[in-house]
């Protein structure tokens, strides 16, 4: 079953994202990972197939690989529904929907901070086309001749700006400083990096590469904490380490054939976004189930 659009319970909504839908129980929230994709900022009409499985249950993987590194929000996996109704009024007869099981996950309320925690580790993307041009990535110098998708001397952190809608900005070091406060500041790199230090290697002998990713945290009585989704196709870009050849793209484990397809189709970018025909859905659909396969070594 696929949950495309929207979650319907009885309780306070509390946000509604792109993929993820949260509720409020109490001191704690209820993050539930729908089968939506979106591509250019645009949420499409279709659903990839138990997409919200792979993305919930790889985030809970490692945020519980992650925790002697960083701490995080995780409270529980919901690994059957009932688990849930006893966050519900007595009396109320209503028992929450199989759906939810393995697709949500209970987390700890926390204070978001507006900065989305980017760690590149390889030569890729709006950083390469960036290199190209002025000899930088996300204005950090970086050496001479330095090939696509190549390893960096050093892994580097970029962090952007938290859009509530349209495009995260990149922010200088000195702009994230004014944002967030010296001390924050310097915390969040440590943080970031030690986690993508720690996962890529751990990636690595599963055969793929984390080539960069996307972080987001929180405070929960003052103390820094993982947010959201760690790790996961949608915000991170993972390469098959069997294929690995620097001086050119690579091939990943994410939506890529959304993308391509929806630029092949003269598409605006603008909404409506068209419907993906099947296939497209299907070789999308397989690449998540691939890339939790090899990190996790499990089944859903």
């Amino acid at each position: 079953m696929s949950i495309l659009i929207e979650t319907d319970l009885p309780h306070p909504g509390f946000f509604r994202g792109k993929v993820r839908d949260s509720y409020a129980l109490g001191d704690k929230l209820l993050m539930i990972a729908t089968d939506r994709i979106s591509a250019f900022d645009v949420v499409l009409p279709c659903g990839i197939p138990d997409k919200g499985l792979f993305l919930n249950k790889l985030s809970a993987f490692w945020f519980e690989r992650t925790a002697s590194v960083a701490p995080n929000h995780l409270v529980e996996l919901i690994a059957d529904s009932r688990q849930l109704d006893a966050h519900l009024p007595p009396g109320t007869g209503y028992s929450h929907p199989a759906y939810l099981a393995a697709r949500s996950m209970l987390v700890k309320k926390a204070e978001r901070i507006p900065v989305e925690c980017v760690v590149r580790g390889y030569l890729s993307g709006s950083a390469w086309a960036e290199y190209r041009q002025r000899g930088t990535a996300c204005g950090l110098p970086l050496p001479q001749g330095l090939k696509e998708s190549q390893l960096l001397p050093q892994s580097i952190f970029t962090p952007t700006t938290k859009a509530e809608s349209g495009h995260d900005l990149p922010l200088s070091p000195e702009e994230m400083k004014q944002l967030v406060g010296e001390a924050l500041a310097q915390e969040l790199e440590e943080k970031s990096l030690a986690i993508y230090r720690h996962a890529h290697e751990y990636a690595q002998s599963r055969g793929i590469i984390i080539a960069d990713t996307k972080m987001e945290f929180g405070l929960v009585d003052g103390q820094v904490i993982l947010i959201d989704e760690l790790l996961t196709p949608d915000s991170s870009r993972f390469w098959d380490a069997s294929q690995f050849a620097a001086g050119r793209p690579q091939p990943s484990f994410d939506k890529q054939p959304v993308r391509d397809w929806l630029i092949q189709s003269g598409w605006n970018q603008e909404p409506p976004a068209p419907m993906l025909p099947p296939e497209v859905i299907e070789a999308t659909a397989e690449r998540y189930r691939e890339a939790y396969l090899r990190l996790t070594g499990k089944g859903l």
